[in-house]
């Protein structure tokens, strides 16, 4: 029983963390890609650099790119 009780609480942090990570995400709406506010980089680039600074996480470029297309979506 108790290794069940230990389980479900591991679980239970896993799905906070997720969920904390996802709000993690830094925006890139309004920022310019190529520009200095983007630090000259593409706006994936900028985001996956962003997640790094901020959460000492590399994503990867299709991650990046699918989460600055679901931010373009969202802004409209």
């Amino acid at each position: 029983m108790k290794k069940y009780t230990i389980l479900a609480v591991l679980a239970v942090l896993t799905v906070f963390g997720v969920v904390q990570q996802a709000q993690a995400v830094p925006s890139v709406r309004g920022i310019t890609a190529f520009s200095s506010q983007a630090k000259y980089m593409s706006l994936a680039g900028y985001l996956r650099w962003q997640c790094f600074m901020e959460n000492n996480i590399w994503i990867s470029r299709e991650e990046a790119g699918d989460l600055v297309k679901s931010q373009e979506v969202a802004g409209k």
